[in-house]
């Protein structure tokens, strides 16, 4: 078992941070963005620094879910004062609506060249166990619901037809004009996330949302894992 995610069962905790869901991911050969914890505004300043601008700062709490629920997300931070006052507004944001939460600090990570928003998603199935979903993130997943489903574990010819079944297809392809991005590096990603999963039944469910497709390569912006009791 992944020490951090026994770690976490030890305390009880079933839903990694952020941090923690990419700091599994990293090391099962996942592309992810860096992600650092700052516990205090001063850590967030120094990190920002250390990064380079523009960063993007998050509510960093084992239990608030939806950071985006507690305004507790924040993108194109640009200067050391402005990281300043957002980590306080954040963090104050967050004790408001859930006072009884344990707040770790803010997530410090810096901001992702923009690409095609994907979403890549795991379930469990009562029969058919551990599955794979993919398709266009961000509000495109809410608003299209454009996603296609395979059984872990993934060849790659399903991983291949995965993304080309969807509707989006073009967007991903190059359309209009637009930067075509890597089929082959978001099979590489859903092959190893299959994998991945297959090696942890103790895994109940994760989102990567969004990750961001390249012309080369593809990595994941925000990540969520969920274990299983």
């Amino acid at each position: 078992m992944n020490q951090i995610i026994e770690s976490a069962r030890i305390k009880g905790n079933l839903i990694l941070t952020e941090i923690e869901s990419k700091q599994v991911l990293s090391e099962a050969g996942i592309s992810v963005v860096e992600t650092k914890l700052a516990e205090s505004e001063r850590a967030a300043v120094s990190l920002a620094e250390a990064m380079g601008y523009p960063v993007v700062l998050k509510i960093s709490s084992p239990d608030i879910t939806h950071k985006s629920d507690v305004n507790g997300v924040r993108v194109g931070i640009k200067t050391k004062e402005e990281v300043s006052q957002v980590f306080g507004e954040i963090i104050a944001a967050a004790k408001a609506k859930f006072p009884q939460a344990n707040i770790e600090g803010v997530s410090v990570q810096r901001m992702a060249r923009p690409g095609v928003e994907v979403i890549i998603g795991m379930t469990k199935d009562p029969q058919f166990g551990p599955v794979l979903m993919f398709g266009l993130g961000g509000i495109f997943v809410e608003l299209l619901k454009d996603v296609s489903f395979r059984i872990v574990p993934l060849t790659r010819y399903d991983a291949h037809t995965m993304i080309k079944e969807i509707r989006g297809y073009a967007l991903l392809n190059g359309f209009r004009g637009s930067e075509p991005a890597s089929i082959e590096a978001l099979e590489e990603m859903l092959l190893k996330i299959s994998d991945f999963v297959d090696k942890h039944p103790e895994i109940k469910e994760m989102d990567l949302n969004p990750a961001f497709a390249y012309k080369d390569g593809a990595t994941a912006v925000d990540a969520r894992i969920v274990l299983e009791k």
